[in-house]
């Protein structure tokens, strides 16, 4: 065995080998809800347990079960956990050019199916990364655990990672990389950026209650309409501007982007961000303060009896530091007092963490581009959305990144289409990001 026999095949036999892995799970309708993930898990596991791993399918309900294996070393160097949701969300098949659960690849190396980008693109490359370092006989210093998780894209039924720290502490790692980012950004000034996830907003949901009067439809100057009154509270919440704070993984995010800028004036510091790219213009307001979108309504339940009452839901997300007395501050700013409404939440606040950036993990993944993509820089952020890396922060105090990098599929087509039909990603990615985590692997750990 060569020094470097771990590192695996050449491109054109590393890209069939993910290509068939990915299109193996893309063909396992994991559509969440249900789940129905263990088949899933259960692939994974053939896949893994053929190149000499031992694997572990741990559940909470038999049908949604998560996979855990390990390559251990001889302990005397950091641990790092890669991890991949198995589940998806609802494809419906009209509208798609290939089936939803097909897994097609055309002439162009494109591999279409749902989970293509979110995330069984991710989850096959990593699971591919083991099964080289195992082939190829890599013992690190530390441990690296890989973890197809369960129950991403709901989390209600407490199945997957949310559980999988609790009822697995054995799992503890010092590193972990999930989902998140690894967009590849030139902006308008010549430079190159890579978006590397470093945490994520927290959602905080709540539900404004309208008080009106009940009485009958057929008379509606009559009576005090608790629809009309929160159609009204709507308008509000819709004009509002929540408040400006700048946390310390959003100042370090402009702060590379422009350098010094004056916290008195972040809209100037947004402003002139937005103009080196595009993709800044819908997530960076986003990153200044909390956001309040209202998603589902309830009325009455007769269409002819004007209701009492009528509500709606509040999507909310909040930056880390901020707490549920905070958005109720802002929300009752936002919804006057001249209407009589109720105010609760809904559940409580689920994210709102995350992790340094002074750390070896982060040098061995810069150093992967330092190679391979000369003069692009990480740029971290925080996500606007919620990934699963929060609960390895929470529960085990892990250092955890979201990141995933891609050169050949276009931004507009990672932005359009997941969550959406025809969602894809080019097999050239599949090899860059299995190439990127065999690189930080050895970085990190070294060899024992």
């Amino acid at each position: 065995m060569t020094e470097t026999s771990w590192r695996g095949p050449d491109d054109r036999t590393l890209r069939d080998e993910v290509s068939k892995l990915l299109c193996d799970l893309i063909r396992v309708d994991t559509s969440n809800p249900p789940g129905n993930e263990t088949p899933a898990a259960k692939l994974l596991k053939d896949y893994l347990e053929a190149a000499g791993l031992d694997c572990e399918l741990v559940a909470r309900t038999p049908a949604r079960a998560n996979l855990v294996c390990s390559l251990d070393g001889d302990g005397t160097g950091p641990s790092l956990a890669l991890l991949g949701h198995t589940d998806v969300v609802p494809a419906d098949e009209p509208g798609w050019t290939h089936p939803p659960f097909s897994g097609h690849i055309d002439d162009e190396g494109w591999v279409w199916g749902r989970g293509a980008t979110d995330m069984k693109n991710e989850t096959a490359s990593r699971a591919v990364t083991m099964a080289l370092l195992a082939r190829g006989g890599f013992r690190p210093r530390g441990r690296i655990v890989f973890i197809a998780q369960a129950d991403e894209e709901d989390g209600t039924e407490q199945v997957g990672l949310a559980w999988l720290v609790g009822a697995r502490p054995d799992l503890r790692v010092d590193y972990s990389i999930d989902e998140g980012g690894g967009t590849r950004m030139e902006l308008a000034d010549g430079r190159v950026v890579v978006s590397l996830n470093v945490g994520e907003k927290a959602t905080l949901p709540a539900l404004v209650t309208a008080i009106g009067t009940a009485g009958h439809a057929s008379c509606p100057t009559t009576e005090d309409n608790a629809v009309l009154n929160l159609a009204e509270l709507v308008r509000r919440l819709g004009a509002y501007r929540t408040r400006r704070r700048l946390v310390p993984a959003v100042a370090d995010l402009l702060g590379a982007l422009l350098g010094d800028i004056d916290e008195r004036d972040l809209d100037d510091a947004v402003q002139r961000a937005c103009s080196l790219h595009p993709r800044f213009a819908e997530s960076l307001p986003a990153l200044l303060g909390t956001t309040i979108a209202p998603t589902r309504l309830y009325g009455s339940r007769a269409r002819n009896v004007i209701p009492a009452r009528a509500s709606v839901e509040l999507d909310c997300r909040v930056l880390p530091g901020t707490g549920p007395a905070d958005l109720e501050e802002e929300l009752r700013a936002a919804l006057g007092s001249d209407l009589a409404y109720e105010l609760g939440f809904l559940e409580p606040p689920t994210g709102g963490s995350s992790s340094p950036t002074n750390t070896p993990l982060f040098d061995a993944m810069q150093s992967f581009f330092d190679e391979h993509d000369p003069g692009a820089k990480l740029l971290p952020s925080i996500s606007t959305g919620f990934c699963d890396s929060h609960f390895m922060r929470t529960a085990f105090g892990t250092v955890a990144y979201g990141i995933w990098p891609c050169r050949t599929t276009p931004l507009e087509v990672l932005d359009d289409t997941a969550h959406n039909v025809d969602e894809r990603i080019h097999q050239d990615d599949l090899v860059y990001a299995t190439r990127f985590h065999l690189h930080v692997v050895e970085a990190l750990t070294g060899r024992g």
